[in-house]
This record gives C-alpha cells, sequence and structure tokens, in this order.
C-alpha cells in the first residue's frame, strides 16, 4: 500500500485566464503518453480540440468553464492532473479543486506578469501551505526580463523563488532553456505537437558558442552566476513546506520547457499528505478508506443525462462493490462502476489508493462536501462556498418543455456553482451567482444538454442572507415585516433578500436576536 501513495502525485493548474493552462495540460498528456497529437485550444489549422476543454460552450469560446481530472503514468509514478478554470466568474470551482489536490503548478504569461486571479489562487494555496511549482510560458513571445519576472513572482505572491531552468534570450530571438536541475541544455525549435532534442553540455565548456553563438552563452554564463548568487541553494524540503517556489521558463504551445518541469515535478512533488477532518486528522496510509466529495458535474455523457460525483480518496484503498457509509444519510453505498477519467472518456476501475480521484454515478444522493467512510463518522470541512453577488428571475421561455427544464435546474444547481431561491412572496425561482458568465453558461447548457429554454429578468438585489434565532416570535416578525423579501433555498431553509446595504444594516439593528449568515455552510 505505502508503494502505491509513494507513487502518487496529484496537483492542480491555476492562474489567470489566457497565461497557458489547458495548452500546459495538453502537453503534459502528450508526454504522459495518454494522447498521440496534442490539440490546441484556440486555433484554425489544427482542428483537435483539447481534451481538457470537453464540453461544447468550451470548445467555441476557447475557455475552460469547469475543472476537468486527468490521469496517466509517467516514469513509474502515477500523475493526477486538474485542469482549473482561470476566469474569476469561476472560481468557485478553482478553490473548491485546491481542497482535493497535494501540490499546484501556477501558469505565469511572461509578457504579463502576475496578474489579479494568480494572487487570489496564491493566497488560497499559502493558507493551506500547498506547495507550487511556477511555470513562465510563453517565452516564445516577447515579454518582461526574467530577473523581473522573479522580483515581481516574490512581491506579488509572497513567496520566495528559485529558478531550476534559465532562458537564453526571448521572443524572436528564444534559443532555448539552460536545465538548472538536470544541467542539460535544451535548445529550441518550434513544433506545436512534436517534441524537441536534448544537449548534454557543461556551461564552461567552450563547445557552448557552436549551439547558442558568443554573445548568447557568455551571458547565459554571467545570468547562472548571478542566480547561484542571489538565490539559495534548492533544498527539496523548503519547497514541500511551502517556503520557497522552484521557477522553469518555457513555451508551453511549442512544447517547450514541459518535459524539463514534468520530469522535476514528479521527483519533488509531494505524495498523498494527511488531510484535516473536524473529528481528527485522516493519514494516507490508514487501512480504512475514507474520501470526500469535491465537485459534481452534471451530464459528462449527454447521451444518459448522468451526474458523476468526484471523490478524492483521502486514506485506505477503494474497492469496487464494497459498502461504504455515506456519513450525512447515515446510508450503506456501493458502487458497481466507479470510473477514472481522461477529461470525458472515462473507464471502470476495481480499486483506487489515497491521492487517486474517481467518479461515482450520482442520482441526486451527494452534495458538495459529503463524506464516504468504512463506518466511521467524520466531516470533511473547508470546502468553501460563497454568497451570491448577481441575481436573476428564470422564466419558462417554451411551457412544453417544463419538466426538461425542472430536472436541467435541479441537477445543475447540484453542481454547487449556482444557488435557487423560491420567492415565497410570488413564488418565482430565483437565481444567484457569483459571476455574469455564469448566466450565459446556464442558459447555454440548459438548451444543448436538456432541450429546455429559459429566459432571465433583472432583479436587483444586494445579498441573500440566511437566517436563523432561538427567538421564535421575533423570526416570525421579521418575517411578517420581510414578506416579499422572503425565499427559500432548495433545503427549505429561511433567507432573506437584501435589497441594499442599508436594509440589511436596519434589519440587524432592529431584530437583535436574529443570526444572518452570508454563507449556506452554517
Amino acid at each position: 500500500m505505502n508503494e502505491e501513495i509513494t507513487r502518487r502525485r496529484t496537483f492542480a493548474i491555476i492562474s489567470h485566464p489566457d497565461a497557458g493552462k489547458t495548452t500546459l495540460t495538453e502537453k503534459l498528456l502528450l508526454f504522459g503518453g495518454q494522447i498521440q497529437v496534442a490539440g490546441a485550444v484556440k486555433s484554425n489549422k489544427i482542428k483537435k480540440t483539447a481534451t481538457s476543454d470537453w464540453m461544447e460552450i468550451e470548445k467555441q469560446r476557447g475557455i475552460s468553464v469547469t475543472t476537468s481530472v486527468m490521469e496517466f503514468d509517467y516514469n513509474g509514478y502515477k500523475v493526477n492532473i486538474l485542469d482549473t478554470p482561470g476566469h474569476q466568474d469561476f472560481a468557485e470551482d478553482t478553490f473548491r479543486t485546491l481542497t482535493a489536490v497535494d501540490s499546484c503548478i501556477i501558469v505565469v504569461d511572461g509578457a504579463k506578469g502576475v496578474e489579479a486571479q494568480t494572487r487570489k489562487l496564491m493566497a488560497v494555496c499559502r493558507m493551506r501551505k500547498t506547495p507550487v511549482i511556477i511555470f513562465i510560458n510563453k517565452m516564445d513571445r516577447e515579454g518582461k526580463d526574467p530577473f523581473d519576472l522573479l522580483d515581481e513572482l516574490e512581491q506579488e505572491l509572497q513567496i520566495k523563488v528559485r529558478p531550476l531552468s534559465w532562458p537564453i534570450n526571448q521572443g524572436a530571438k528564444f534559443k532555448g532553456v539552460y536545465n538548472i536541475y538536470e544541467e542539460k541544455l535544451d535548445l529550441f525549435t518550434p513544433d506545436k505537437q512534436k517534441v524537441t532534442e536534448k544537449v548534454e553540455v557543461d556551461i564552461n565548456s567552450p563547445v557552448l558558442v557552436d549551439y547558442v553563438g558568443e554573445q548568447d552563452s557568455q551571458k547565459l554564463r554571467d545570468d547562472l552566476e548571478l542566480v547561484d548568487g542571489v538565490y539559495d541553494a534548492f533544498k527539496v524540503n523548503d519547497y514541500l513546506d511551502a517556503r520557497i517556489a522552484p521557477v522553469f521558463f518555457g513555451s508551453a504551445l511549442n512544447n517547450f520547457g514541459v518535459q524539463e518541469l514534468l520530469n522535476c515535478f514528479v521527483e519533488i512533488a509531494p505524495s498523498p499528505r494527511p488531510t484535516l477532518a473536524e473529528e481528527r486528522e485522516v493519514r494516507p496510509e490508514e487501512e480504512k478508506f475514507t474520501g470526500f466529495i469535491f465537485k459534481i458535474t452534471a451530464n459528462i455523457d449527454p447521451n444518459h443525462r448522468s451526474c458523476i460525483a468526484f471523490c478524492k480518496v483521502c486514506s485506505g484503498r477503494f474497492v469496487r462493490n464494497a459498502p461504504y457509509l455515506h456519513v450525512r444519510q447515515g446510508k450503506t453505498l456501493r458502487f458497481s462502476s466507479p470510473t477514472q477519467f481522461m477529461a470525458q472518456r472515462k473507464s471502470t476501475i476495481d480499486e483506487a489508493w489515497p491521492g487517486d480521484i474517481i467518479g461515482l454515478p450520482d442520482n441526486g444522493t451527494f452534495k458538495i462536501g459529503d463524506t464516504l467512510t468504512e463506518g466511521e463518522v467524520m466531516h470533511f470541512r473547508g470546502l468553501p462556498s460563497f454568497s451570491p453577488e448577481m441575481f436573476k428571475y428564470i422564466e419558462n421561455a417554451d411551457p412544453m418543455k417544463t419538466k426538461q427544464l425542472q430536472k436541467g435546474i435541479e441537477q445543475l444547481m447540484d453542481e454547487g456553482v449556482a444557488q435557487l431561491f423560491v420567492n415565497q412572496f410570488n413564488n418565482r425561482k430565483i437565481i444567484g451567482t457569483v459571476g455574469q458568465l455564469q448566466f450565459e453558461v446556464i442558459q447555454y447548457r440548459l438548451e444543448n444538454e436538456y432541450g429546455a429554454k429559459c429566459r432571465w429578468e433583472p432583479l436587483s438585489l444586494f445579498k441573500a442572507c440566511w437566517i436563523e434565532s432561538d427567538n421564535e416570535q421575533e423570526l416570525e416578525a421579521f418575517k411578517k415585516r420581510k414578506y416579499q423579501y422572503m425565499a427559500k433555498d432548495r433545503e427549505g431553509r429561511d433567507v432573506f433578500l437584501a435589497d441594499s446595504n442599508y436594509v440589511l444594516q436596519m434589519a440587524q439593528q432592529d431584530f437583535e436576536h436574529i443570526r444572518f449568515h452570508f454563507t449556506s455552510e452554517f
């Protein structure tokens, strides 16, 4: 069992939109031998789309809307990779994914440097002490000076860095990367679908000039001397304690610098770590199985309308058809067809080990944050859920398709990216989300996956607050006074829809015994 745990590497790829996460994922799959030809996110010539962007809307827009899970074997290691959406409207999905991984790769655009979304995601990694490796992408385009970039990373992400590869020029003059970790020179030949050659050259040998020219070989030697002078020697333990972040340079689109990243990553990245439950710490090498659901995807196969719950294995061995306790419902369940993923393609498995991510067929039995065990009652916590900031009424645009709309809304709400409220005053359905783009995605998916049409009607609200009180009379009085703004969520709990900050503050002052919660977890 320990052998299986030690060879697992589970990590997420995170960044600001358009820094190149999905392209990097695609190239890692190419090196892992999972795909023979790499697909492209946006390209007129390459017809194959990226493996991890499998939803119809993702192929059309060239953005990732949902986290996809992929796994492959490489050099005796089992790699589980999660490609997350960069767009801030889908940040919630990305934050939840970070609870299920042991380390992260942050992709930074060489020309733009650190951007807003990267800072937010790094803050989550810092909070959870997740080790990160930084990949500076797009070196084949003109960009910032590498030393300036490293300073910016240290300031903006508040972490020490240590380059493990170094670029020779950039943009049109980009000649390759010197791999400090393996002490090899990698020469650059742009090719989007195949892999480049490596040359073993000693940095001080005169042969270096033959490969990169006199000026560049001198500059490379000076740069490397400066790197060794300024940055401490790289220690794996500092990286594992999240005190230092190794940095690699390359161009994911041209397959360049990706293999160096992967080789170093599988060697130094952490194998599955202990997970904190409310009751105690769960260690991966424990005999009994435990796991938690961190994501639900509706309609992974549109022909079958099936929902899949993604379960991260925290300890023990998961066995197909064995009885497991669903802690929240107190029921025992058996799974006859647990699956492993390659984005949308999935294959049935007989067993899984800590660090693995398995798909369990879901007919509405699971919610995000549910725990599965071999009988022990425990709860894994810390899966963030946000208070929605944008609200719209959802109306049925095709009365013949009421059932399809009903089912579609129900399954899409299970994914946890939007929330449904029913106004008690006029019985209309309200959808709350974190970002505008979510509404478009919901409308698109309802029409394309469920054959139901909806239209949105504007609604200006400030916040949704869940309310509870030990004083029954005061609660009743509050509901009577605010009856136009009272709604119920899917669990039937009371929600107050405040239309401005002022109204909310007055309500909190007037009703002292009522507790206002801004997320649905309390």
